[in-house]
């Protein structure tokens, strides 16, 4: 999505919820922040990762000389690993070709051979390293860091000055290729180093935000200063972060439920007033950081800090422990700090599932506003749906991962895994073992990475459920479901028809329960029904003559409603037809059906995809009806009973 594209939607989306306006721009600023201009590939060949992951990386110090006014780099890089391999004979790395190297050391002997192709380094050991030994190398270089617009927002590493407060600031980006353009590093998402040092000179009037804790600041020679980061905890290479200005700095505090001592948050503030501006959002960042602590399990590096460094980006990046941001607004800090649980804490094994970073982290901003600002929570979720029906196909899943635009899409990978993550909350409808599962996924994955399929694993085993349908749909699929809605009373009797269309021929069916409100001129009415099948037929009780049924009233489903209408034509059974009583449910062996209207001739089971698994004849002359469910595996199920011309279907789950 290009700027242009983001000021149409705006405006699209200010024709139809006027009153929200704030949140699209909101929304745009986080569009705007991981959007390249051009097509960015991933650096590394396939035969240089191979070689890398010869080595898993345990630690990482960056020893570097930087300034707020330039993108020159001098210092070394030292990397400590521990071998995978029988022998490591070549000591692989990435690293931009617009630096020098001038040396690199490895267990204390400078290295002759030193190969480079594009960003692929190779160093040839003088004596190759073999387990149990590990392997210490420094790399000593300089240079000035590429302007090539190819990170998430912009370039790896970046210098400008602001234009609202004047102030000149320095700072990297590094999502998702570009660690490369400012030190040496091994790009692989799924080797985390176990801990990282930043030590950053500079001239003795600016601070330095890194991630960790400051450890201590050091005058060296020619009035510079060496501010020395240190942080314990586990680390993806992208999330290695710097920012240099001559920053005012503002220190609160979060008290989060568990924590043995209050979390410091630091921030860091262009000069010149923007304090005072952004005071009031700023100090948002406390209470958001003990909710989440409170829904997700304690904040995942309370030992050290959290904070902010401004620079002048256009948005925000989830640098672990002190985000950068270009502004504070209520939906950014909420999203930004929400990534410290999705994408730092728990980090996305491959880029194919960035949404378990990005959905999650917008899913928070809804969480945020629910709890502080409840009003705009169903402007935010309507916004949302809108942004995923602009255009009609597109899964979450990334296919593509060498172009970070495809991977950073706004619509699919922003709003579309926010939007599944609500759905998801909705097919477990319960939000105690929804926000188990959420904490079950942060412990279990705790500083590592996981897969979309690890997600769906803890989310079956907490609920019980069996959630291929739901991932293959919503997940690996594309689209969303259109209803057209019919329906007709006769006394006290309501026959609804709902046909189900989808917007991508590539999922013909979304399996799910549909919510229906009933108005009446007695009251409202909520039901909740499956919908397996192309078109479905519900028979209803009801009181008072009926007005009008909307579809999806709580904005569960991002669906589009082609029509609901009255139908007279449609007909309704003539014979009173009472709610189905289903019970226990959910079930262990059996299942019960009482109160029945009419006793069919047989019950038949289908599983969430709507596949029949089960037809079961009916004893006769018996008041209520046994189902037999033992030999079922655990999961979500559609039961339907029907006589010559009615069925009628409701759900229910099995449990072991």
């Amino acid at each position: 999505m290009n700027t242009k594209s983001i000021v149409l939607l705006l405006l699209f989306l200010y024709s139809l919820y006027p009153g929200s306006f704030s949140l699209a721009q909101d929304a745009a600023v986080c569009a705007t922040s991981r959007i390249s201009a051009l097509q960015r590939q991933a650096v590394a060949t396939p035969g240089h990762v191979k070689r890398m992951n010869q080595y898993n990386v345990t630690f990482y110090k960056l020893d570097l000389q930087l300034e707020r006014n330039t993108t020159y780099i001098a210092g070394n890089v030292t990397t400590h690993a521990t071998i995978r391999a029988a022998q490591l004979d070549t000591f692989a790395f990435e690293l931009h070709p617009n630096f020098t190297i001038d040396s690199v050391v490895v267990n204390g002997v400078k290295q002759q051979t030193i190969s480079r192709v594009s960003g692929d380094v190779s160093v040839k050991l003088t004596t190759p390293v073999a387990p149990p030994t590990t392997l210490t190398a420094v790399v000593y270089y300089k240079g000035t860091a590429p302007n090539s617009g190819s990170a998430a927002i912009g370039n790896g590493f970046s210098s400008a000055t602001e234009s609202t407060w004047n102030n000149q600031v320095t700072w990297s980006l590094s999502q998702p290729y570009a660690a490369y353009e400012w030190w040496p590093v091994k790009q692989v998402l799924t080797d985390k180093a176990d801990s990282v040092h930043v030590f950053v000179t500079t001239s003795a009037d600016n601070k330095v935000g890194s991630n960790g804790l400051l450890t201590r600041v050091v005058d060296v020679e020619n009035g510079k200063r060496r501010h020395e980061w240190k942080s314990k905890y586990p680390i993806d290479y992208y999330l290695v972060s710097v920012a240099v200005s001559n920053y005012e700095e503002y220190l609160t505090y979060a008290n989060p439920a568990g924590a043995a001592a209050p979390v410091p948050i630091l921030n860091y503030v262009y000069r010149g007033g923007a304090l005072d501006f952004f005071k009031n959002e700023i100090d948002r960042t406390g209470p958001f950081l003990e909710h989440f602590s409170d829904l997700f399990t304690l904040y995942p590096f309370a030992a050290e800090k959290y904070g902010h460094s401004m620079a002048p980006m256009g948005g925000g990046m989830e640098h672990q422990t002190m985000t950068t941001q270009s502004t504070f607004t209520f939906f950014l800090t909420a999203h930004e700090l929400a990534h410290q649980w999705f994408g730092d804490n728990v980090t996305c094994a491959s880029w194919s599932d960035i949404w378990l970073n990005e959905g999650f982290a917008s899913y928070a901003e809804y969480l945020a506003y629910q709890q502080f600002a409840p009003a705009s929570a169903t402007t935010w979720m309507l916004n949302t749906h809108a942004y995923v029906k602009l255009q009609p196909g597109g899964s979450v899943y990334v296919a593509d991962t060498t172009n970070v635009n495809r991977i950073f899409d706004f619509r699919l990978t922003y709003k579309k895994g926010a939007a599944v993550v609500h759905l998801l909350r909705y097919v477990l409808n319960n939000d105690e073992l929804f926000f188990q599962a959420l904490r079950t996924y942060q412990e279990r994955f705790r500083h590592s990475t996981a897969t979309t399929a690890d997600l769906q694993q803890v989310f079956e085993q907490v609920s019980g459920l069996n959630l291929d349908f739901f991932f293959e749909q919503w997940y690996r699929g594309q689209g969303y479901p259109i209803f057209t809605v019919e329906w007709n009373q006769q006394g006290e009797q309501l026959r609804l028809q709902s046909v189900q269309e989808t917007s991508s021929s590539a999922t013909p069916l979304f399996t799910l329960d549909v919510q229906y409100r009933i108005r009446t001129t007695t009251g409202d009415t909520i039901v909740r029904v499956p919908h397996t099948q192309k078109q479905e037929s519900y028979l209803f009780e009801v009181d008072g003559e009926v007005l009008s049924i909307e579809v999806d009233p709580n904005n569960w489903i991002p669906e589009q409603v082609a029509a609901s209408s009255k139908n007279p034509a449609l007909k309704v059974p003539a014979d009173k037809i009472k709610t189905l009583l289903v019970y226990p449910n959910p079930a262990q062996q059996f299942l019960k059906l009482a109160d029945l209207p009419f006793m069919p001739a047989s019950v038949e089971v289908y599983d969430s995809t709507g596949r029949r698994i089960s037809l079961q004849p009916t004893a006769t002359g018996t008041a209520e009806v046994t189902v037999r469910v033992s030999e079922l595996p655990a999961g979500y199920y559609i039961l339907q009973v029907s006589d010559s011309n009615r069925h009628y279907r409701t759900s229910f789950v099995k449990v072991q």
